[in-house]
């Protein structure tokens, strides 16, 4: 498409193809006078998907060498269809990864009070304890140092004009584990909903994620995403930014460690941080202080404060 045709889509078609990480100076369109549809951007991606161009010599050469030899002249081998959510997610990935310059800032939180506070809820009725998942309270506490450091809920939606959209709202990606693929839905106004909202919010949509049954909107307009390996294993890794957002924390699996406390070693729950920031937009000493901010939300002063 020539650079000095005009691009005929809505605001709404335009932002679809930004979250898809789509080039809509690319994309066809089929409605009257060229206007671009939202079904045009998914074509344009399945096209993508389906038909990859080799963009340069370079590119040329290094498929050539992958398939000079087939993998079956070297044993057994079966050939599977890729899972279709992992397909989906493959463009906008690699797209993260080319256009965001990624720096992954690693971390560690004292989490010891709060696991105490935590484990010590009960029902007010039954007097039975009430299992909370510690994410919840991960949220909470992004939220509060998403309130106070403002940059990391924004999106860069022009870089060469150097505009940034700060966003007012606070909606929590959450990366959820189906046999289908990684999916991440959004928290809706996580900063609106207590600790019973969110824990009941979080079983709801993973659970329509694990049945395919949750709205594609519901993956779309979010203020940062968390993904956590906790339940799993492993501390500390570098997510790849969930693109329009500029920034994703990853938590890794708790653990005990002996931490030098009033002269004297102590033992201590900590969690691993490992926070991801789009380096133009973040930089490194406000990434510091950010991290230095949740740590302090989800240690001992932020058990405390819900006590009250």
């Amino acid at each position: 498409m020539s650079i000095n045709k005009k691009i005929f889509a809505t605001p709404k078609t335009r932002k679809f193809a930004r979250e898809l990480g789509a080039n809509i100076s690319e994309i066809s369109g089929t409605e009257r006078a060229g206007r671009i549809t939202n079904d045009d951007v998914k074509n344009y991606i399945n096209n993508k998907l389906n038909n990859p161009k080799i963009d340069n010599e370079n590119d040329k050469e290094k498929i050539n060498l992958k398939v000079e030899f087939d993998h079956s002249d070297f044993g057994e081998v079966e050939v599977i269809d890729m899972p279709r959510i992992k397909r989906i997610a493959a463009p906008n990935l690699t797209n993260s990864w080319k256009s965001i310059p990624h720096v992954t800032h690693h971390d560690e939180a004292d989490i010891s009070e709060l696991e105490e506070f935590r484990l010590s809820l009960k029902d007010r009725i039954t007097g039975e304890t009430k299992k909370i998942t510690p994410l919840v309270f991960i949220i909470k506490s992004l939220v509060s140092s998403l309130k106070k450091f403002p940059n990391f809920n924004s999106s860069i939606d022009d870089i060469e004009k150097g505009k940034i959209t700060l966003k007012k709202y606070f909606h929590i990606g959450i990366a959820v584990d189906t046999k289908h693929g990684l999916m991440v839905p959004k928290i809706r106004d996580a900063d609106k909903k207590n600790f019973n909202q969110l824990s009941e919010h979080l079983k709801e949509i993973s659970d329509k994620c694990r049945k395919l049954k949750i709205d594609k909107k519901e993956f779309f307009g979010g203020s940062i995403t968390i993904t956590s390996l906790g339940g799993i294993g492993g501390s500390f890794f570098t997510p790849i930014i969930n693109y329009p957002e500029v920034a994703i924390l990853g938590i890794g699996k708790k653990y005990y460690k002996q931490v030098y406390i009033d002269n004297e070693f102590k033992k201590r729950i900590m969690l691993p941080l490992s926070l991801s920031y789009d380096h133009r937009i973040i930089d490194g000493a406000e990434a510091a202080r950010f991290c230095n901010d949740l740590k302090e939300n989800l240690g001992k002063n932020f058990a405390y404060k819900l006590a009250i």
